[in-house]
């Protein structure tokens, strides 16, 4: 999995701040510096300010401004399954690589490469929601259990790939011999939404009971929204996860 910022607001916490203070100025924000747009907030410096009044916006619930600056993200190689996920978020915006249109013939497919290889391949003991052990497997040692699982799991993809690529060759269109093809096979998404719902997302997808694979990837949006809106996901991160009552989207 890859996840990169393509495209982001320019200096997207000013935006939040002139949002913000738009709602109690008589004057036009259009036509007021910035400077004056912020010089009733608390703070010794201009940037002391835009972290007062971001906190104080965040701590009251005032989540109207986060709605305004926008980041774009290209995520390479999720499954179908995290696609699936992400996208029940319909404030979000999203583009999926097409399998009807882009064939999927891999005639020898590895793990990691065109299908998601899962963790409970690798940890015998596992403590995924449902997960549990059959009284029949239950004797095993713990590398008998983990043969059996990757054994099953891959032959299972390698046969989906074969029937795949044998109805190509007999004519099928690929839009229909997608049919076969597994709920792990790997895809790539493009992803636009705006910090407000992308701190939504965070609440759910990142938690602790979400999927493993849906966790990773918002973590590593997570860790690029830093970089793009550092006050928000500062205090985002510290002050809010764990919180009961969620971002509404």
């Amino acid at each position: 999995m890859d996840v990169r910022l393509l495209e982001a607001t320019e200096d997207p916490e000013r935006l939040i701040c002139q949002a913000a203070r738009n709602d109690y100025m008589e004057e036009y924000v259009g036509d007021t510096p910035f400077e004056e747009v912020m010089a009733s907030v608390e703070g010794d410096t201009l940037a002391g300010r835009k972290e007062t009044l971001i906190g104080h916006l965040l701590a009251h619930g005032h989540f109207g401004p986060f709605e305004h600056p926008h980041a774009t993200f290209a995520i390479e190689g999720v499954s179908r399954s995290c696609m699936a996920q992400i996208t029940r978020h319909r404030h979000a915006s999203f583009d999926v690589q097409s399998m009807r249109y882009v064939e999927f013939d891999e005639e020898d497919p590895e793990p990691g490469d065109v299908y998601v290889h899962i963790p409970e391949l690798d940890e015998a003991h596992i403590a995924g929601r449902n997960a549990e052990i059959a009284d029949e497997y239950k004797g095993e040692s713990d590398e008998e259990l983990l043969d059996r699982r990757r054994e099953r799991y891959h032959e299972s993809i390698e046969d989906s790939f074969d029937a795949y690529n044998e109805l190509l060759d007999l004519g099928v269109a690929p839009e229909n011999a997608r049919m076969v093809l597994p709920i792990g096979t790997k895809v790539n998404m493009v992803v636009s939404l705006n910090a407000r719902m992308l701190m939504h997302v965070a609440d759910i997808r990142s938690a602790a009971d979400a999927q493993w694979e849906v966790r990773e990837m918002t973590n590593q949006i997570l860790e690029l929204a830093g970089e793009w809106c550092p006050l928000t996901f500062e205090y985002y991160n510290e002050e809010m996860k764990g919180r009961k009552n969620r971002l509404a989207p």
